[in-house]
């Protein structure tokens, strides 16, 4: 068994969605964590919890994120957290993985499926602990979990996509 600890200064999990139907908005949430169960060797047999503090939503543009944390969109007040626990983990490749589990927003929950990239381990020459890094991918339909919020363009289509891009980095002190 390998204890992962999250190393949260070299992690992080952003978005994209499309906006006006053709450039990219991009966001981060700057407070989460991820609990890694397992073995570094067998990543397989893993079990993966993350908890995102949805308030912490930040897109760089304050009046957009505070119309994100309201009721049109993540309402942070009666639900605070986004959470994600793994179902099963999937060996696709070498250094790849999915992992499907049960995402939650708004009291929502459906099942998705992320990509894995297992980056390896290396030792950190400041501390000497060894480290483990990993990216992650998905894609997921913002309105399957009540993200509904949207306005018509004069010149057709909606100002947000559906379609919300999730990307996640993470480094993990292991031992």
């Amino acid at each position: 068994m390998t204890n992962f600890q999250l190393d949260k200064i070299h992690s992080s999990i952003s978005f994209q969605v499309k906006h006006m139907m053709i450039a990219k908005a991009k966001g981060e949430f700057n407070e989460f964590d991820v609990e890694v169960e397992g073995d570094v060797n067998q990543l397989e047999s893993s079990r993966v919890k993350v908890t995102i503090q949805a308030a912490s939503i930040d897109t760089k543009n304050e009046d957009r994120d505070n119309h994100l944390r309201s009721a049109d969109f993540f309402d942070v007040e009666n639900y605070p957290t986004i959470t994600f626990i793994s179902d099963s983990v999937k060996k696709v490749s070498d250094d790849e993985y999915e992992v499907t589990g049960q995402l939650t927003i708004k009291d929502v929950t459906k099942t998705e499926t992320f990509k894995v990239e297992f980056n390896g381990q290396s030792k950190n020459p400041m501390t000497g602990s060894i480290v483990a890094g990993f990216d992650v991918e998905g894609k997921i339909n913002r309105e399957d979990y009540g993200l509904t919020w949207n306005a018509a363009l004069e010149t057709g289509g909606f100002l947000i996509g559906k379609e919300v891009k999730i990307f996640g980095s993470f480094e993990f002190v292991i031992s």
